[in-house]
């Protein structure tokens, strides 16, 4: 089975301009600025009164993604930062919750993106009633058919999951933080790695993808994921991309706004899309359908 990098939780590319050497400094700071205004910062958690502001730190190179998101270790609220080697299994887990919150979510509240699969199984409950004419064995028509619809579900979220922890998950420094034009950052709050981002370019066709954005499940509805957002968003603005361009296949009504409040205009869907671990078999394309939507922010014109 061919394993590619999957895209199960959020697949983003971000369409390179033609220039890709690293902007000047005050043009950096503008475009920030620019950002600043096009995404206003996080309302602050509540908490007591802030310290007084710590003492500016010493000039020295910034790192790949240093634009903006960062906080103080030891500060109350959420900051964004670079990934480092000791947080692989933090990264891992959180990677792979959110992934396994695929399968119900798919098995059956994706069920309603699809009426013609909802319009099969009501066919097959008739004919169930036509052939035994027995109500009890009708009725247990649907409760069979959800659940084969879970066990494929699982079935493929778990091929999925085998090829991602066995590729880029399985090395993040290797994967995300050597190569040039990739960076791979976390989201800690109160010390403890609570979400996960990546960005990675292509040289081929001059394009970088965010993919593995995921919040602990215990922390979600602080803002974490939109900090996140913001973070691959500036940057694209510091290494002068034009457009970002996401897709995904989540089924959750709140992913789908969380992109629209960041800026992206829905650029259509499909339903045809090949998730990686499919095998395509007939009973797969019976029990297991997601529909895969795409998102595009431009960030200047071309």
């Amino acid at each position: 089975m061919h394993c590619g990098p999957p895209d199960m939780v959020c697949e983003t590319k971000i369409v390179a301009a033609e220039d890709h050497e690293a902007l000047p400094g005050a043009k950096k700071d503008a475009l920030l600025a620019a950002a600043g205004a096009m995404w206003p910062p996080l309302p602050a958690a509540p908490g007591p009164a802030a310290a007084p502001p710590a003492p500016p730190p010493a000039p020295g190179p910034q790192p790949r993604g240093s634009a903006g998101g960062a906080g103080p270790p030891g500060g109350r609220g959420v900051y964004i930062r670079e990934f480092r080697a000791a947080e692989q299994e933090a990264a891992r887990r959180i990677f792979y919750d959110g992934i396994m919150e695929r399968i119900p979510n798919t098995a059956f509240r994706g069920l309603r993106q699809h009426p013609r699969t909802q319009l099969l199984y009501a066919l097959l409950a008739v004919l169930c009633f036509a052939l035994t004419r027995s109500l009890l064995l009708t009725c247990l028509v649907p409760a069979g058919l959800l659940g084969l619809r879970y066990y494929y579900s699982r079935k493929v979220v778990l091929a999925y999951l085998d090829c991602a922890l066995h590729t880029d998950m399985a090395d993040i420094e290797q994967y995300y933080m050597k190569p040039p034009g990739s960076c791979f950052w976390v989201a800690v709050l109160d010390g403890n790695v609570v979400g996960i981002v990546a960005a990675r370019a292509h040289e081929a066709d001059n394009t970088v993808e965010l993919l593995r954005m995921s919040v602990d499940s215990r922390f979600r509805g602080k803002g974490i994921a939109k900090a996140l957002g913001r973070k691959v968003l500036e940057f694209a603005l510091v290494h002068n991309y034009s457009a970002v361009v996401l897709g995904t296949t989540a089924v959750k009504v709140a992913a789908h706004k969380l992109y629209e409040s960041l800026g992206f205009r829905h650029m259509g869907s499909s339903d045809h899309y090949v998730l990686p671990g499919m095998t395509l078999s007939l009973a797969e394309r019976l029990f297991f359908q997601v529909r895969y939507h795409r998102y595009r922010l431009q960030l200047r014109e071309e």
